[in-house]
């Protein structure tokens, strides 16, 4: 499909900027900024699969992240081998899950849909918080120093950068031609009326569930490449609802639905997050969310298209100004023209 020559100018800038980001903006802080706003992108953009597309509000993808990111440490604590080695397994488990979770909930369609995936989520940390074998409450470390480059584990902010930008690129790249399949029309069609698409032939259970197939596996690397970075997970950490909350509200602002709306909203919410926590200590991550919240309110009430939308509007309200037609003025009179 071809790009407007206009479109593909601002992809290839917007590229070029996040390829000299560390070049750009140097030191520890600016660094993991980077890293966390690309890792954000790529968590909300999984969601956005589901959430976006198909319109499946799911409140509980914080646990294919979770088990995205247990997975790694489990394999290097019970197994001692390098944490990257987990990462297939953790995707596999998370399809597995995403599987027996979405037969018997996409049933339920709305806000019973969301509420169905809350309970699962909080009953997947809840076994977790209380299972030995996975850490219990305490939680797994990885390795305390890098004994390979397959462990992931680096002083420096900047190779996880690049391997999360690498990754962000796939799914970008993925959701753009499910995006354009048969695929993505139907899981359109799926969100604007499902009662509607279905009445018309369309498979509604089968293309939700591929929806969530996908957006599992993507949600699972994002987990997965949390883990590697942090070095250290606990339940609350990676299952909690906070971790879902914050996908959703990425999505939302930049655009669910939209191709780059999760990655403007984490250009946006991440450093924000991270400028209040350094400047308020410890009580930063709750005023942190008190501005989320807020944003979620102004966002639904103003703009639940996200930015991108607004933007998408101006935009054409700019242009046609630019490109109307002035109204002629009439010709004058033989009588006018004498005087």
């Amino acid at each position: 499909m071809s790009v407007a020559p206009g479109r593909l100018l601002v992809l290839l800038a917007a590229a070029a900027l996040l390829l000299a980001y560390p070049f750009v903006f140097t030191g520890a802080f600016a660094e993991r900024i980077g890293a966390l706003v690309l890792l954000s992108a790529i968590s909300a953009s999984a969601w956005n699969i589901l959430g976006g597309y198909a319109g499946q509000i799911s409140v509980g993808h914080a646990v294919f992240y979770g088990i995205g990111a247990y997975l790694p440490l489990l394999f290097y604590k019970w197994w001692n081998v390098a944490p990257s080695l987990g990462v297939p397994a953790g995707v596999a488990i998370s399809l597995l899950v995403a599987a027996l979770i979405g037969f018997p909930t996409f049933r339920l369609t709305g806000h019973y849909f969301s509420m169905a995936t809350i309970a699962v989520a909080e009953l997947v940390r809840i076994l977790v918080m209380n299972w030995d074998f996975v850490g219990a409450a305490i939680g797994l470390m990885g390795p305390a120093t890098p004994r390979t480059v397959f462990d992931l584990s680096f002083k420096s902010s900047v190779p996880y950068y690049y391997i999360f930008l690498g990754v962000l690129a796939v799914v970008l790249i993925v959701t753009w031609w499910f995006g354009r399949s048969r695929m993505g029309y139907y899981l359109r069609a799926i969100k604007g009326n499902e009662r509607a698409a279905r009445s018309l032939g369309v498979p509604v259970r089968r293309y939700k569930l591929f929806a969530l197939l996908l957006s599992a596996g993507f949600t699972s690397v994002a987990g997965s490449l949390y883990a590697v970075m942090v070095g250290f997970v606990d339940p609350d950490s990676v299952f909690g609802i906070l971790v879902s909350v914050d996908m959703i509200i990425v999505a939302a602002l930049g655009g669910a639905g939209t191709l780059f709306g999760p990655l403007v909203g984490a250009m946006i919410l991440i450093p924000l997050r991270e400028y209040t926590n350094s400047a308020f200590g410890g009580g930063g991550s709750g005023l942190t969310y008190i501005l989320f919240g807020g944003i979620i309110m102004l966002i639904s009430r103003f703009e639940p298209g996200g930015l991108l939308e607004m933007w998408g509007r101006l935009t054409y309200r700019a242009s046609r100004t630019a490109t109307a037609v002035p109204i002629a003025t009439p010709p004058a009179e033989a009588g006018d023209r004498a005087t």
